[in-house]
């Protein structure tokens, strides 16, 4: 029942993943249906990215309230409706409205999703889930795509999109009592009790002991490497085609080309490191990761084709982290907090998403593009530093303890 189980689960995540990459792919022809400018999808992508966040913070507790399937059950009713708003929006305003429970859904399903995984199912589940995503991004390019060029409709691709929705909804709706059943059969995956974490608090249920989490050994610098993981991921996807363009002499396709195969390296690498984590554990695969990514952020200064190759090489050396790091979150930090910490983590990951890419546009338009290596580089060390500090942090604490 739990390995059937989980494909619903992938099938939530390539829910998740369409309409994260659907904006983007429709505005060009949104923008001058609706009589908006080309940086008003900006504003959309920050409000989405507002709901988000709320959503993700406040995960935690929700879920402890009414359970992860409930939760995900109520955030797809969510961004289904917001989808099929889409579709049917009058004016802008309305898209801005919109906007907002379409990121509340998303963030939600994020991180209890994530946090039922790293609970109840092994690593390499943990990879295939962000695989998933992965697989979901794509597909929403290609949707849109279509009904651009069959229907000349943008409004089709957002209805088709809600119709993938809500049909996830009835099969959530079908399966809800299922949820706690798997939870309940399936031994934990991942971690100890918190009693039997070192460096942690012990257990304790009051409201006081809940506002201490921050200060958990560790948690901080997690936090710092899941706000420059996803800040890096983003500001590549975003910023890598116009470095290619403007300091490579790339063309805009060509250059798209070259974004899409890191992206790819992404997917793939959660694809392969799935069926690693059946051999290695995640702290090596991480650090591997970590190695990987950083080596690609060295070879973009080079010349061509080595900057091409590191494009690549970082995207493969992305692919670990993300979710390795979520899967160790009950190991390391103990499993009574992890529901919250998982909301926390996902709050600053988007965080990084949302902040990061527009501070390095920032700072491209203040000096040049060919600053984009060096970003990446920085983002990629800090990333690195802060995740060996928790291990570093997390080892002091085994040793105390002896």
């Amino acid at each position: 029942m739990a390995s059937i189980f989980i494909i619903i689960i992938y099938l939530a995540f390539i829910s998740l993943g369409i309409p994260d990459s659907l904006l983007g792919s429709a505005w060009p022809v949104i923008g001058p249906d609706m009589g908006a400018s080309f940086g008003f999808a900006g504003i959309l992508s920050m409000v989405v990215a507002g709901g988000t966040i709320l959503s993700s913070l406040a995960s935690g507790s929700l879920v402890q309230r009414i359970g992860t399937g409930k939760i995900t059950l109520i955030s797809c009713c969510l961004t289904a409706g917001a989808l099929l708003g889409f579709a049917a929006s009058p004016s802008l305003i309305w898209l801005v409205l919109l906007a907002i429970p379409l990121g509340l859904g998303g963030g939600a399903i994020d991180a209890a999703l994530n946090h039922y995984v790293a609970e109840n199912y092994k690593a390499h589940h943990m990879n295939w889930l962000h695989c998933f995503w992965g697989l979901g991004a794509t597909i929403g390019p290609i949707i849109m795509s279509y009904y651009i060029a069959k229907h000349d409709s943008w409004r089709d691709g957002y209805t088709a999109v809600s119709i993938i929705q809500f049909t996830l909804v009835i099969i959530l709706f079908v399966t809800l009592p299922l949820w706690k059943r798997v939870a309940a059969k399936k031994e934990p995956q991942s971690g100890t009790t918190q009693e039997e974490r070192v460096g942690t608090e012990p257990v304790d249920n009051t409201a006081n002991s809940k506002t201490r989490i921050l200060q958990i050994r560790g948690v901080k610098q997690t936090l710092i490497a899941f706000l420059f993981y996803c800040g890096v991921e983003a500001t590549i996807g975003l910023w890598g085609a116009s470095y290619l363009v403007g300091a490579r002499d790339m063309t805009a396709e060509t250059a798209a080309g070259w974004v899409s195969l890191y992206y790819g390296g992404i997917t793939l690498g959660r694809l392969i490191t799935g069926f690693i984590t059946m051999k290695v554990n995640n702290k090596v695969l991480i650090r591997s990761g970590q190695i990987m990514a950083v080596a690609g952020g060295l070879m973009l200064l080079l010349p061509s084709p080595f900057f091409l190759v590191g494009l690549i090489l970082i995207g493969l050396g992305l692919a670990p982290i993300y979710p390795g790091l979520l899967h160790e979150t009950p190991t390391r930090f103990g499993r009574v907090h992890s529901a919250k910490l998982i909301g926390y983590q996902m709050a600053v990951a988007y965080t990084g998403t949302t902040l990061l890419p527009p501070l390095f546009g920032i700072i491209a338009t203040q000096t040049s593009i060919v600053l984009f290596p060096v970003i990446v580089l920085a983002f990629l060390v800090i990333m690195m530093i802060s995740a060996e500090r928790v291990n570093k942090l997390l080892r002091g604490a085994t040793s105390l303890d002896r």
